[in-house]
């Protein structure tokens, strides 16, 4: 019998912080919430100090998502549903910086107007559902990205993305949809710049000390405080993303995917991060 997740095409790049994880919840079946909190790093809290844990959603009643996180520990989880199977794997991945966006969430509940939850809120959203992370410690690269040159960002760097420019996928829904992925699937990516020496760490240390800037930065409301923070990336783009046809200058051509800025569009920041804390640049 094949596994639960056998039709993921595990070999993809983009897999490459989750391919593990993944694996080691082996067997037949969809895994339960028991086997998904195993994963998590121990003695994780939420910020109002509960172990964070999940529950199956049919054990919880209808409070708000974000508070009782917060107050409990308790993240509410679909049974055999991809998209919450997805977000577990990223709080096991990404723990400081999901227990940092719950903590923001909780304390702007209530402070949208209309009952709209403010832009920080909505950035969070955005981000938590289809954010990535994008690091290289050469500006050019990343201003090319912000400036959606996409020929200069792809195509004329292309060995670049090898060593030179890394990529992590916080976002859950994005995870989701690499199960099927298409042509132009889109992310909302954070910019960052890093020294040279914290670009050659290995991916995992790296990976660590992301989550962990990421979310002292966020709480100190240096980060994400508008969807304007984060800048549109045609994912398939990246050299190596995506296999069903060349990525050559045909391929880069379809305006229907790597679209032009609009006059009047506003690029993101590109953060500096390192040892020490740096500034936007």
């Amino acid at each position: 019998m094949d596994r639960w997740f056998s039709q993921i095409e595990l070999f993809h790049p983009y897999w490459d912080d989750y391919r593990n994880s993944l694996l080691s919840l082996d067997g037949d079946s969809f895994p339960d919430t028991r086997k998904l909190n195993i994963l998590l790093p121990a003695g994780l809290k939420s910020a109002g100090q509960s172990p964070i844990r999940f529950v199956s959603a049919d054990q919880l009643a209808g409070v708000d998502y974000e508070k009782r996180i917060f107050d409990t520990g308790e993240v509410s989880t679909r049974e055999e549903n991809w998209h919450d199977l997805f977000n577990a794997l990223v709080w096991s991945q990404f723990p400081s910086l999901k227990v940092a966006m719950n903590a923001v969430h909780f304390h702007q509940l209530g402070s949208g107007r209309e009952g709209r939850r403010g832009m920080q809120r909505d950035a969070l959203t955005l981000f938590d559902e289809s954010g990535v992370i994008v690091v290289s410690s050469d500006k050019n690269y990343l201003g090319a990205l912000a400036e959606r040159n996409w020929v200069s960002a792809f195509s004329k760097n292309a060995a670049a993305w090898r060593k030179e420019i890394k990529v992590f996928v916080p976002g859950h829904a994005l995870l989701e949809k690499f199960r099927q992925p298409y042509k132009s699937l889109t992310a909302h990516a954070l910019l960052i710049r890093l020294d040279d020496s914290s670009l050659q760490m290995s991916r995992e240390a790296l990976l660590r000390m992301l989550d962990e800037i990421l979310a002292e930065r966020l709480l100190a409301g240096s980060i994400l405080d508008s969807p304007a923070s984060l800048s549109p990336i045609p994912l398939m783009g990246i050299p190596g993303w995506w296999s069903a046809e060349d990525q050559n200058d045909e391929f880069y051509a379809d305006r229907q995917v790597f679209r032009s800025p609009q006059a009047n569009s506003r690029k993101a920041p590109i953060h500096c991060c390192g040892t020490p804390l740096g500034n936007v640049v």
